[in-house]
């Protein structure tokens, strides 16, 4: 059976999605970028302050489903430019300590809420 996520601790969907779907054995996020739920406004700061608010945001739907981040296997991440890769990822290795998850990271020409980061998660449930 399919079972969406909603959770307090990541922003409210502002379209038709969920921040997450379960279905064993996986949960599936949607993207989270770094806004802050409790202000519905994206934190100042920059990349890696985005960065940890998205991951934060992730962190808050997977527990909602009883999980962690121990429990994640891909992540896909979407810069707005290749040039915050670095910086991103020092931000990125303090939520995923080794081994980390497989991950894919694009660049891309726009992100929602003018996000410089955006990352979703694959988790297993089972």
């Amino acid at each position: 059976m399919r079972r969406a996520i909603q959770t307090a601790n990541a922003p409210r969907p502002i379209g038709p999605y969920s921040q997450g779907v379960m279905k064993a054995p996986f949960l599936f996020t949607a993207g989270q970028v770094g806004i802050d739920p409790k202000t519905s406004q994206m934190v100042p700061g920059g990349v890696e302050a985005e960065t940890r608010q998205a991951l934060l945001n992730l962190q808050g739907i997977i527990e909602e489903a009883g999980r962690s981040l121990d429990d994640v296997l891909k992540t896909t991440v979407f810069l707005l430019t290749m040039d915050d890769f670095k910086a991103f990822n020092g931000v990125y290795a303090e939520f995923f300590p080794a081994p980390p998850p497989a991950r894919t990271t694009v660049a891309v020409a726009g992100l929602p809420a003018g996000a410089r980061v955006e990352i979703e998660a694959v988790v297993a449930i089972e």
